[in-house]
């Protein structure tokens, strides 16, 4: 017996018991309760769903006089799920998705269609993506809205939090229940500020070296990729400052003599804004590939597969690196 099978039973054991009727647990009220279970949190379940808190609130009264368990309680200055809420997570979850496929239209009416995807990127990404796909849903779909979740690397990305995506951009790294497909190649340079004192000299090992750098630490990682290529090689830079993001790198490398090494089509993007050089390092780490990520469940999705396309064309208009072996 599957666990949604399992779910279910468990709930209509409760409603007989209970004396009360099916309709009285609608399926508004599993989604509240889905939401209540995901964030641990009135107020941000509410946001997650489109409801008031006070709405939130009078939703997890109500589960917890069907379900007969606070749910939620408090622990300190934080609220925690009760054993029986953790219980509920997992099944709830694939009864949801079992009906949410039971009422998955056969087309997507981009033209007319209000979804809300939910992506997760870097920086970088929304950098030099959104404003293209902002561009073509301003044209094609302007009641469809993108929400760019906070990233997190593999290792921090739970399975309840890969239900609530529907694509990763990101590099090469493997997520679970998630297929992948190559967006687009760039290659990484070396950024600083117009006027730099080393400037072009930058080219030259000696000088690189002897150079202070901005690394990039991204969350899920534990140091700059650069950094760890070039561990590989015998080689070590200096770091003066560690950021969470490349553009947070560009903007102190375009106020200070600190180098940042970072993709060179986010450079280009910011060139003229920051008032950023391009330097081309002596050490060359290769291509960097950018994938598109999506979950398994989405496979046969037509809306999925519509903002997939879409995104592999902007994707293509960026064009390809070639001529150097992926690193």
């Amino acid at each position: 017996m599957g666990l949604a099978s399992v779910f279910f039973q468990s709930m209509l054991r409760i409603v007989y018991i209970r004396q009360m009727n099916l309709a009285s647990l609608d399926l508004n009220l599993l989604v509240a309760l889905d939401a209540l279970l995901l964030e641990a949190n009135v107020g941000r379940a509410a946001m997650r769903i489109g409801l008031s808190q006070p709405a939130a609130s009078h939703a997890l009264r109500r589960l917890r006089d069907v379900l007969g368990d606070p749910l939620l309680v408090r622990t300190g200055a934080r609220m925690e799920l009760t054993p029986r809420a953790q219980a509920l997570r997992a099944p709830l979850a694939q009864a949801l998705d079992q009906v949410r496929g039971l009422f998955m239209p056969d087309e997507f009416d981009a033209a007319r269609s209000e979804r809300r995807f939910r992506l997760m990127m870097p920086d970088l990404a929304v950098e030099l993506l959104m404003p293209p796909l902002m561009k073509k849903l301003d044209a094609v779909a302007p009641g469809v809205r993108i929400d760019v979740v906070p990233w997190r690397g593999p290792a921090i990305f739970t399975a309840e939090f890969a239900r609530t995506i529907d694509m990763v951009i990101s590099i090469g790294d493997a997520f679970k229940g998630f297929h992948r497909q190559l967006l687009c190649t760039d290659s990484d340079a070396l950024a600083v500020r117009r006027g730099h004192p080393a400037g072009a000299r930058l080219k030259n090992k000696e000088t690189f070296f002897k150079a202070r750098h901005v690394a990039v630490i991204i969350r899920g990682q534990s140091e700059d990729l650069i950094d760890t290529w070039l561990r590989s090689k015998g080689q070590e830079r200096r770091i003066a400052l560690v950021v969470p993001s490349y553009i947070e790198a560009l903007h102190v490398a375009a106020r200070t003599d600190l180098v940042a090494f970072v993709p060179r089509r986010l450079i280009a993007a910011l060139s003229k804004q920051l008032s950023l050089t391009t330097v081309a390092p002596p050490l060359d780490p290769g291509i960097d590939e950018q994938f598109m990520f999506y979950p398994t469940r989405a496979q046969m999705d037509p809306g999925s597969i519509w903002l997939r396309t879409i995104m592999l064309g902007i994707g293509k208009s960026l064009g390809r690196i070639d001529g150097k072996a992926p690193r």
